[in-house]
């Protein structure tokens, strides 16, 4: 009997595959979602680290958020302006998925730990605008069955 064995992809440490560097930072925030009966639901949280594409955060109040959800992600407005804050969450809110879910709290028993990736288009170096070349003739073409 043959064994299969799993063979992952890469073998590159996870900090190795981002595509942008992940930095510690604490501010405060808030994300809003609606629930599956359609009430919209709010937590406070504070940042632990961001990056350009993602977010984790740590939950002060709340009730629990299901993994995958989308949401909606506001950092304080007073805290919006900071230069080693990234571009996209500048903006008075940003549309996110959660994308991992920590433990549990004991005394609350929702979830302490939230990852967010931010649903942000991403940078694209402006490329220069090609126009094809002609490939008509200026003169009527037979047309032909």
């Amino acid at each position: 009997m043959e064994r299969l064995r799993l063979v992952q992809g890469g073998h590159q440490p996870r900090s190795q595959k981002r595509t942008s560097e992940r930095r510690p930072l604490v501010v405060q925030g808030q994300i809003v979602w609606k629930d599956a009966r359609g009430n919209t639901k709010l937590t406070e949280v504070v940042t632990r680290d961001v990056s350009e594409h993602g977010v984790a955060v740590e939950c002060l109040t709340g009730a629990a958020i299901p993994l995958y959800r989308l949401v909606y992600f506001h950092v304080a407005r007073d805290a919006r302006y900071r230069a080693d804050l990234p571009a996209a969450l500048r903006k008075p809110n940003v549309l996110s998925a959660v994308f991992r879910v920590g433990t549990d709290n004991q005394a609350t028993g929702a979830p302490t730990e939230y990852a967010l990736r931010l649903l942000v288009e991403p940078a694209r170096a402006a490329e220069p605008v090609r126009v094809p070349e002609a490939g008509w003739s200026q003169g009527p073409q037979p047309l032909t069955a």
